[in-house]
């Protein structure tokens, strides 16, 4: 299995951030969460299985069903769907897409402050 396979579809995003946000779920709270989806039990059951598989979240058995909490850290599985999504974009788009992620992003005042230490670092030539 390729290191692109393993990357999360749209769809799967959507199933693990419930699971992090308010795991561990049943199956039946999983379904209930995602209900607004539009989505059949047996896909949302196809997802959470998928991503049991990729090694995203761990299922427990809990009587007839199973109970899903994440077997990584959300911030790591982001970092590198990041670096994905940087190689992807190549070195002529990484700054506009840099760009466009921060001012889409809710940052706070200190995450702001970060980012510009961060920058002039980089720009006196040192390590980020």
């Amino acid at each position: 299995m390729s290191e692109q396979s393993n990357e999360p579809s749209p769809s799967e995003w959507k199933v693990l951030k419930v699971v992090w946000d308010e795991g561990p779920l049943s199956t039946g709270e999983v379904l209930q969460a995602l209900e607004d989806e539009g989505w059949s039990d047996s896909t949302i059951k196809t997802l959470l299985r998928r991503l049991t598989d990729k090694g995203m979240l761990r299922a427990r058995r809990a009587g007839r069903g199973f109970r899903y909490s994440t077997a990584r850290r959300p911030l790591k599985a982001l970092l590198r769907s990041g670096e994905a999504l940087l190689e992807r974009a190549g070195d002529a788009a990484t700054a506009p897409l840099l760009a466009h992620l921060v001012q889409r992003g809710k940052l706070s005042q200190e995450d702001l402050d970060g980012l510009r230490d961060l920058i002039d670092r980089l720009s006196d030539g040192g390590e980020g």
